[in-house]
C-alpha cells in the first residue's frame, strides 16, 4: 500500500513536471528560438506555446523592442593629429531573432566594435573644427554602415547620435581664448559702431541747433533793424512835421548837460560850439521884448511873455545843476568852455571846431 502511493505521487509530479515544460507563454514583442535535439527548429511568438518536453529546448528570450545602448567614450585620431573622445548613443532593433541568435555570439558588443571602428575611419579624415561642426553627417555615415554590417544579423540600426565629442584640455583652452578673443573683437567692434553713430548724431545736432540758432539770430536782427528803421522814421518824420527852431534845440541841450556831468570817470567833457550858439539864440529870444499885443499897445507898456519868463527860469535851473554836478565829481569843478573859433598869434582863426579848456591851462 505504501509503495503504490509512493508510486503514484512520483507519477503525478513527473506529469505536472512534463506539463509545465510542455507548456511555454511568451510575452509580447518577445521571441524564443526552439532546439529540438540541439538543432533549430522554430521561433516561439507572444502567448501561449507547446513544445516536447525533453526534447524541444527553448533559447532566451529576445526583446523585439527598439533598444538603446550607450557606448564609453572612445579615443579617436582626427586628421590633424588630435585625439578626441567621442561618446555615442545606438538605437537599434532586433527583426529576425534567429539570425540575432546565430549569426553573431554577442550583437551587442558586434555592434560597439563596429561603431568605432567607423567612427575613427571617418573622423580620421576630418580636422577638428570640421569634427566639431559636423555631427549630422557623421551620424548618417555611421547609421548607413552599421545597418548595412548588422543587416545579416537581424539587426536594424535607427539612428546613431553622437552625445558629445571632448577634444584634450589644452585645446578647449586655446578654443576658450579664441572664442573670448573673438567676442571681445565683436564686442570692440559694437562699441566703436555705437560710439560713432553717437558722434555723428552729436554732430548732426549740433549742426542743426547752429543752422536754427543762426536763423533765430539773423531773424531777431532783421526785426530789430526794422524796427530801428521804423522808430527813426517816427521820430524824423515827428521831428519835421513839428518843425522845431533852434530854440528847442538849446533847452533839449540844457536838460542832457547834467547827465553828462553825472559820470564818476568823467575828468573832463566837451561841448560843441553849436551848442553856445543855440543858447545865445535862446538867451536873445527870452530878453529881447516881444512884440506888442493889442493889451499892450492899448495900456501903453510891453510885459514879458509868462512862457518866456518860465522857460528861461528853467534854462537858468538846468544851467545850475549843471555846475553842480560838474562841482561834485572826483577831480573837482571842471570848467567847461564852448568851442568858440579863436585866433592865434599871428591872428589865425584856429581851425580846431571844439577845444576844452581845463583850469589850469587858462592860467
Amino acid at each position: 500500500m505504501d509503495a503504490a502511493v509512493i508510486a503514484g505521487i512520483v507519477i503525478a509530479f513527473v506529469v505536472i513536471l512534463t506539463v509545465l515544460r510542455a507548456v511555454r507563454i511568451v510575452p509580447q514583442a518577445r521571441a524564443g528560438n526552439v532546439e529540438r535535439l540541439g538543432r533549430y527548429y522554430r521561433t516561439l511568438g507572444p502567448g501561449l506555446n507547446f513544445v516536447i518536453p525533453f526534447i524541444d529546448r527553448v533559447r532566451p528570450l529576445l526583446d523585439l523592442r527598439e533598444q538603446v545602448v550607450s557606448f564609453k567614450p572612445q579615443p579617436v585620431i582626427t586628421e590633424d593629429n588630435l585625439v578626441v573622445d567621442i561618446d555615442t548613443v545606438l538605437y537599434f532593433q532586433v527583426t529576425d531573432p534567429r539570425a540575432a541568435e546565430y549569426e553573431i555570439a554577442n550583437f551587442i558588443q558586434g555592434v560597439e566594435q563596429l561603431t568605432v571602428t567607423t567612427l575613427r575611419n571617418v573622423v580620421g579624415g576630418m580636422d577638428l573644427e570640421k569634427t566639431l561642426t559636423s555631427r549630422d553627417m557623421i551620424n548618417s555615415q555611421l547609421r548607413g554602415v552599421l545597418d548595412e554590417a548588422t543587416g545579416k544579423w537581424g539587426i536594424r540600426v535607427n539612428r546613431v547620435e553622437i552625445k558629445a565629442i571632448d577634444p584634450p584640455k589644452t585645446i578647449k583652452d586655446a578654443m576658450e581664448k579664441q572664442m573670448r578673443a573673438e567676442r571681445d573683437k565683436r564686442a570692440a567692434i559694437l562699441t566703436a559702431e555705437g560710439q560713432r553713430q553717437s558722434q555723428i548724431l552729436t554732430a548732426e545736432g549740433e549742426k542743426q541747433s547752429a543752422i536754427l540758432r543762426a536763423e533765430g539770430e539773423r531773424t531777431s536782427q532783421i526785426l530789430k533793424a526794422q524796427g530801428q528803421s521804423q522808430a527813426i522814421d517816427e521820430v524824423f518824420q515827428a521831428v519835421h512835421r513839428n518843425d522845431p527852431d533852434p530854440k528847442l534845440l538849446a533847452y533839449q541841450y540844457l536838460q542832457v548837460l547834467p547827465q553828462l556831468a553825472q559820470g564818476q570817470g568823467n575828468t573832463m567833457w566837451v561841448i560843441p560850439s553849436e551848442v553856445t550858439s543855440a543858447l545865445q539864440s535862446l538867451s536873445k529870444a527870452f530878453t529881447e521884448s516881444l512884440p506888442a499885443s493889442r493889451a499892450t499897445v492899448a495900456d501903453g507898456r510891453h510885459e514879458r511873455s509868462a512862457a518866456g519868463i518860465e522857460a528861461v527860469a528853467e534854462a537858468e535851473r538846468a544851467a545850475a545843476e549843471a555846475k553842480a554836478a560838474a562841482e561834485d565829481s572826483e577831480l573837482g569843478p571842471r570848467q567847461i568852455e564852448s568851442r568858440r573859433p579863436t585866433l592865434g598869434a599871428d591872428g589865425v582863426q584856429n581851425p580846431d571846431p571844439a577845444h576844452a579848456v581845463r583850469p589850469d591851462e587858462r592860467q
